[in-house]
């Protein structure tokens, strides 16, 4: 796979690949604390060895406020710099980059969850409209659904904490940072006509809603230059958003046209697939079309990434003629430590990994204590290249 291989200038470093391993949520952060710690090294490790041109770590909290995940990492306080310092010197020993995925959920939290409880705040969006999913409360009992948030009175607030985020993750030695604007997170509730219905600068015309989006990858182009990447997730209905194609299309159009020209690294965009799709009522809640080509003319200057459930062969074909520039795959390195280099190979990757171990928090009642962390994460075997 001639093209999937070869060298990517990205930013300010040159990859030497064109496969890229995705932030995947993973849980598996000191608790309380939310620091990394050395399982997670040994994790990042595992990976980096095995081939990636660049990595994407999982999604790392700008605040302690704003979880549905219990163990997400954050990146607020210097205990935590601290902590991925040193998942990125053990990465630095291969030829991989890392980049940190900044994330804030929004509206997906609930006043009950225990660091949201640590906060003293309410839980904030957009607007005081309530997502109408809410079954992955894993610390919570029973499925309580998310509640109707506050509606943040300043945006830039938390803009200032993804500036501060950036800053961190500089100290931190990070290559880069990621934007997290997909999967009906915070910036994805700004954009969408469902979750934001501001009467402000911040809402109402497609401009006023790709405001917050575009401020806040202003403050982490002033941290770290050419070395900020974006998520998207255009046909994504997950956490409950999607507009109209129509709106969608118009709304991505703008907020991909302008962060290119803000001068963005990278523009990950995932196309459509079931896991972020959500049914209501029976009816698909997603926008099933071709988010890859629709939205290739707009981007002029940024490295044009994909991702959504691809496979190797599919991805060289899409780089080989141009579609992208790489392509980010995801469940192929949970249970492949090693995937590019087979990939490479052209050795078999293994069926999809262990859904049940995906996030950490294993059931007690079946046995399982905190010391079996490591089963499905830094358990799966490489093949020893």
């Amino acid at each position: 796979m001639p093209t999937l291989f070869s060298p990517l200038k990205l930013g300010s470093v040159t990859l030497p690949n064109r496969i890229g391993m995705a932030a995947m949520t993973r849980n598996r952060a000191l608790p309380k604390k939310l620091t990394a710690t050395e399982l997670m090294v040994k994790y990042y490790l595992q990976r980096a060895l095995g081939g990636p041109g660049i990595i994407v770590n999982e999604g790392t909290l700008v605040a302690r406020a704003g979880t549905e995940w219990p163990q997400a990492p954050g990146i607020w306080n210097q205990e935590q710099i601290d902590g991925w310092k040193r998942v990125i010197e053990a990465v630095h020993t291969t030829d991989a980059k890392i980049y940190c995925q900044l994330w804030h959920p929004g509206r997906c939290s609930h006043p009950d969850a225990p660091e949201q409880i640590a906060t003293g705040e309410p839980v904030y969006a957009p607007s005081a409209i309530a997502a109408r999913t809410g079954e992955k409360f894993r610390f919570l009992p029973g499925n309580p659904g998310y509640v109707t948030p506050t509606e943040i009175e300043d945006p830039m607030t938390l803009i200032a904490l993804f500036k501060q985020a950036a800053i961190n993750a500089k100290e931190a030695g990070f290559d880069g940072v990621e934007l997290h604007c997909a999967n009906g997170y915070l910036i994805h509730q700004f954009l969408d006509v469902t979750s934001n219905h501001r009467t402000d600068k911040w809402g109402g015309s497609v401009e006023n809603r790709a405001r917050f989006g575009l401020e806040a990858l202003k403050a982490l182009i002033e941290v770290f230059g050419p070395d900020v990447g974006v998520k998207l997730s255009p046909a994504s209905a997950y956490n409950d958003v999607a507009m109209p194609l129509e709106d969608t299309i118009e709304t991505f159009n703008y907020f991909i046209s302008e962060a290119d020209k803000l001068g963005a690294s990278y523009i990950a965009l995932t196309r459509y697939v079931p896991f972020l799709d959500l049914f209501i009522d029976g009816k698909s809640r997603a926008n099933h079309f071709d988010v890859i080509s629709t939205f290739r003319p707009v981007i002029k200057n940024a490295k044009y990434f994909a991702n959504g459930a691809f496979t190797a062969a599919e991805a060289e074909e899409f780089v080989a003629a141009g579609k992208v520039d790489a392509v980010f795959f995801a469940l192929p390195w949970i249970a492949n430590p090693d995937f590019a280099k087979r990939v490479q190979a052209r050795l078999p990757v293994d069926a999809i990994p262990d859904t049940t171990k995906f996030y950490g928090n294993l059931p007690a009642e079946m046995g399982y204590t905190d010391t079996d962390l490591e089963l499905g994460y830094t358990d799966y075997p490489s093949h020893g290249f």
